[in-house]
């Protein structure tokens, strides 16, 4: 607005200068009343003077004795908030005049002159004549981001109060934002809230608010034709703006503690009896119910709340966008919330940029939207079985994953909101970003490994022109994408180049999955007496030893690669009850859980017995398998998850190659001359040459049993799923890293799976038919003796009469061993309804079924 200047008064310029009498006496009466009245005021202002120096004196000790930081508070506080105005200010602080003065007999155009001057101290926050504070305004129990409410005094004339009241709300509008700027300046609210703030200012700069009120008493006190009509017409673009922002601040203010709203009504609703019994127990009073609404309203300078998170962050911006949709029709909102929400995602879109661009996430305030778990490092790669250094370190606030699941129950995740659902502070993602949270996650993600592996990130000389961005920017998407795409590409190329990622997972491939298991051979050959000892007893140096033996004499060329990084260790279980325990705990067939879980119950007494039994009388060679070590950042790829599932692989193959060399010892043994040597056709001699045919029979059925699986294993499973990872890893299909680490875990899900290591049904027939098996060949020996008793008690005159005894060994191993017909039935049906791939298996063991 012009600012106004008065026409020029009409008539003559009086010549006579010279006072009456009766002026001369009014005029010297004033000077002695202002003379007496100052000695007054001088003594006051001497004893005023003496206490603030006693006290700056005090105070000046005191900040001494505290902290600079502490003792400055401009530090702590926003550098303009000393211009702020305070709305906490004093029933006594109005214009000094009589407040029940009636204007019953005042003129019309008096009492409009009257209200102009109310208005205009009433728009800066100050009580006036007429115009004062609302009867149930208290300056302790206010809250002062609510605003200062006003009255007009029931005696002013209709048509003026009309006017009056709806200029009012300019007053509570302007203490209110400026109540929320001063508050929410505060350091714990955040860079984001900090930016809101000064963004507010401006705004309030820019519709010149006290520029319009100096310039609105200027014309009040030299323009006659000033009415309030004209201060309604002045004032009112500004009211629309003003409203605006107030409503903004309501949401604000009221997102931590939907009570808020409801605290008036309920306080009216409160009876008279209950008002009595708190006063009674000393529960009542202003000024106690202003501590307690402190207490419940702030601490140390942050809102509580429902959840104890400020609304700070990406809260802010979310509710910020929200307005700005649901005001969308309205061009001035949506213009002064996108300005807003532009000047206040300032400090948002600089955090985005500084972790997208170098991987150091700088969020003091914990506003952004990832969030950095500092206990975790990447020496916990190498002890912690979960890996949690890349599933854990650096995650959303809002617990979701790249499946699209949430986590909002975890530890870590805060509770959302009770009004509205939205989550608190950072963990609140703007909708803006909600597309691209995960992309933001993985593009610092993937800097910070090539970071924690000391190799330099460059700023690429395009980033340069990119530091004006904002959220309702193009470009700021832009840039994301090529982040995400710059960093997945590096990581990419130090996992498969640098740090030879192929060549390390084919030798994982050649020591865990046996690919040429010359060295395996050479291994249990050299270690037989060291593996027929229990766990306990075996030598772990010995048998590193002895594997470091095997692999110089059997590795050459590109399988003598990174030969050094495997070791032997023991597990602490056998095999199929650590399988068939994880199987039932975990679930992961939803059809044998229940019946895992009735079994593990049934059994765990027993299994509490016979622990300490079973770990005494483990061999060696079932607890025996071998451990990987790589250094970051391999240890992303093959972590301790990855090196688990190769090892239970490992210990299955381990196992049926430990039986088929049992099996094939017990044939060479079956070629000495008490299985070979021919005997008389007599009775006893027949029944005997049917007991040495069946004892062939049953090692020959068992051998082609155990060579099928293992041949199953090995060519049907193995092989073509190494061939597939293989094949994309070379041709370059995996474009992202969390697609090279999902990829990898299900190459080694899918082999276990197929192995049959994941269904409790056919581990418990496995199991049984692969230990009858293992026993079986224990019995070596102790069939060749039975045999060698059963000729040389031939030549005498009694015979043999242990021949029965013999045949009911055998029997027991033959029911036990025919069990593997159940076992082909479970094959079959997981072959028909689940597992497809169990089909070749069928058809192997059907023709071990044919074998006569």
């Amino acid at each position: 607005m012009d600012p106004y200047t008065p026409r020029a008064r009409t008539g003559t310029r009086k010549k006579n200068l010279t006072l009456s009498a009766k002026e001369y006496h009014k005029v010297t009466d004033t000077i002695a009343s202002v003379r007496r009245n100052r000695h007054y005021v001088e003594d006051e202002l001497v004893e005023d003077i003496d206490i603030h120096v006693r006290a700056s004196r005090e105070s000046g000790r005191r900040r001494r004795d505290e902290a600079s930081f502490e003792a400055e508070r401009s530090f702590v506080r926003a550098p303009l908030n000393s211009r702020v105005v305070s709305s906490s200010g004093h029933r006594d602080k109005g214009k000094g005049k009589a407040r029940d003065t009636s204007l019953f007999d005042v003129p019309v155009e008096l009492q409009e002159a009257l209200v102009l001057e109310d208005l205009l101290y009433v728009l800066m926050g100050i009580e006036g004549t007429h115009i004062t504070y609302h009867p149930d305004y208290s300056p302790d129990d206010e809250d002062p981001l609510n605003g200062l409410r006003f009255v007009v005094a029931s005696s002013l004339d209709p048509s003026l109060r009309d006017l009056v009241e709806r200029i009012l709300p300019l007053a509570t509008y302007y203490t209110a934002i400026s109540a929320f700027i001063e508050s929410r300046s505060h350091i714990d609210f955040g860079l984001v809230n900090h930016a809101l703030c000064a963004s507010m200012r401006d705004m309030l700069k820019a519709c010149d608010y006290q520029t319009l009120l100096s310039q609105l008493e200027h014309a009040f006190n030299s323009s006659p034709q000033f009415t309030l009509q004209k201060l309604w017409f002045y004032v009112h673009p500004t009211l629309h703006t003003l409203s605006l922002l107030y409503l903004l601040i309501t949401d604000l203010a009221t997102a931590d503690d939907p009570t808020a709203e409801l605290s008036s009504s309920s306080s009216d609703a409160s009876d008279a009896e209950e008002d009595a019994r708190n006063e009674a127990l000393g529960l009542g009073g202003a000024k106690l119910k202003a501590v307690l609404s402190e207490i419940k309203t702030t601490g140390l300078g942050v809102d509580g709340g429902a959840s104890g998170i400020a609304v700070k962050g990406g809260e802010v911006l979310a509710i910020l966008h929200e307005r700005m949709q649901s005001m969308s029709g309205d061009p001035a909102a949506r213009e002064l919330y996108g300005a807003l929400l532009r000047d206040a995602g300032k400090p948002y879109v600089e955090m985005v940029q500084a972790w997208i661009r170098t991987g150091k996430l700088v969020d003091p305030y914990e506003e952004l939207l990832v969030k950095e778990s500092k206990f975790i490092n990447r020496g916990t790669l190498e002890m912690d079985y979960t890996d949690e250094y890349w599933e854990r370190r650096y995650t959303l606030r809002d617990g979701s994953t790249l499946g699209g699941s949430s986590k909002q129950h975890q530890a870590g995740v805060p509770p959302p909101r009770s009004a509205g659902g939205r989550l608190p502070g950072g963990a609140c993602i703007p909708a803006v970003l909600e597309r691209w949270k995960h992309k933001i996650l993985l593009a610092g993600k993937y800097l910070n490994v090539i970071r924690e592996c000391g190799i330099e990130i460059r700023r690429d000389s395009s980033q340069e022109d990119d530091e004006d961005l904002s959220m309702d920017d193009e470009r700021f998407y832009k840039c994301i994408e090529d982040a995400y795409t710059h960093a997945n590409r590096t990581l990419l190329q130090l996992l498969l180049r640098d740090q030879q990622l192929i060549p390390r997972l084919r030798s994982l491939k050649r020591y865990f999955f046996l690919s040429q298991s010359s060295f395996l051979t050479h291994l249990l050959d050299l270690s037989h007496t060291e593996l027929r000892k229990s766990a306990k007893s075996a030598s772990l140096v010995k048998l590193q030893s002895l594997l470091d033996l095997a692999l110089n004499t059997d590795a050459q060329g590109e399988d003598a690669m990174f030969r050094e990084d495997v070791k032997v260790t023991m597990a602490g279980s056998g095999l199929y009850e650590w399988l068939l325990t994880v199987v039932n705990v975990s679930g992961l067939e939803e059809g044998d859980a229940a019946e895992g879980h009735a079994h593990a119950h049934e059994s765990q007494k027993k299994e509490r017995e016979k622990d300490k039994d079973d770990k005494k009388q483990m061999l060696a060679i079932d607890a025996l398998t071998l451990d990987y070590h790589v250094k970051f950042p391999l240890s992303l790829v093959i972590s301790r998850k990855t090196i688990l599932r190769y090892q239970l692989i490992f210990r299955f193959l381990l196992h049926l190659k430990h039986v088929e060399q049992s099996l094939s010892s017990m044939w060479i043994e079956h070629k000495t001359a008490p299985w070979r040597r021919p005997t008389r056709p007599r009775d006893w001699h027949s029944e005997f040459e049917n007991w040495r045919k069946r004892v062939f029979l049953l090692r020959a059925r068992m051998l082609a049993f155990v060579q099928q699986i293992l041949a199953f294993t090995t060519f049907e499973v193995l092989e073509p799923n190494w061939r597939k990872l293989e094949g994309k890893l070379e041709a370059g299909k995996v474009e992202t890293v969390d697609q090279l680490l999902r990829d990898h875990v299900d190459f080694l899900d899918t082999c276990l799976k197929e192995c049959m290591l994941t269904s409790s049904k056919l581990l418990r027939a496995y199991s049984r038919l692969i230990v009858t098996c293992s026993t079986f060949a224990l019995y070596t020996a102790s069939f060749t003796k039975s045999a060698n008793n059963a000729i040389a008690a031939a030549d005498t005159p009694d015979g043999d009469h242990s021949m029965a005894k013999r045949w009911d060994i055998l029997g027991k191993f033959e029911t036990n061993f025919n069990h593997w017909y159940v076992h082909l039935d479970c094959v079959q049906f997981y072959a028909s309804s689940e597992n497809v791939s169990l089909l070749p298996l069928v058809v192997r063991l059907n023709s071990i079924k044919s074998m006569p």
